[in-house]
């Protein structure tokens, strides 16, 4: 499976957010919240282009959802092609992806170890395993934990400890070991520090 795995800091310093999730980047950003490298703390070139600034959305987005640029561009021209806004219509798929959906459902502290679980089939879509990360749930979709995943020690203490509030396109059951995909992601429900407009900005140039 292609994934992002070269410096994580970096990345969040560059974009200024903790894109990754983790403490190492969390912390970077509270020791030096200025971009990497020798004049990151007094320039930067460019600074104020329009071109950086929707760039940098979609480094974002694509980071923070783990999709490389081939399959960020593929979902973007599927998002052009449905009806309504092409910046929510983008969000809401990469938000349907079921590594994504694990993530919310709080079985994982980021969206790099929920990718992980899935990966190692710990992960049901209406009681079949299924492994594929970036696979898109659909409305009416049950997405549960496997038997073997339910009695893991990481999963619990994620579930015990984490208590992220599940978004309200999703429902929760079988006590926090299961959720349904009640309806499609609202623009309001995804709470990403992306500005989608600047991403289609860039792709319609």
């Amino acid at each position: 499976m292609a994934r992002y795995t070269g410096p994580k800091v970096r990345v969040s310093r560059r974009l200024g957010i903790n894109i990754f999730e983790n403490e190492k980047g969390r912390k970077a950003l509270e020791r030096r919240p200025f971009p990497p490298g020798a004049h990151g703390r007094t320039r930067r070139r460019n600074a104020g282009s329009e071109y950086l600034a929707q760039l940098q959305e979609k480094q974002k987005a694509k980071y923070i959802y783990g999709v490389l640029e081939k399959q960020f561009r593929k979902t973007y021209d599927e998002a052009n092609r449905l009806q309504g806004p092409t910046g929510e219509n983008l969000l809401r798929l990469l938000e349907m992806r079921l590594d994504n959906v694990v993530y919310r459902a709080g079985w994982a502290s980021t969206r790099p170890q929920a990718r992980q679980f899935v990966n190692h089939g710990l992960i049901l879509v209406n009681g079949k395993r299924l492994d594929i990360a970036s696979a898109r749930v659909r409305r009416g979709d049950v997405v549960s934990l496997a038997a073997k995943a339910s009695k893991m020690i990481v999963i619990q203490h994620n579930i015990d400890v984490l208590d992220r509030t599940v978004v309200g396109w999703l429902e929760v059951g079988e006590g926090g070991k299961s959720v349904t995909v009640r309806d499609l992601p609202q623009r309001e429900h995804i709470d990403v520090a992306v500005r989608e407009q600047l991403i289609v900005e860039l792709y319609s140039k």
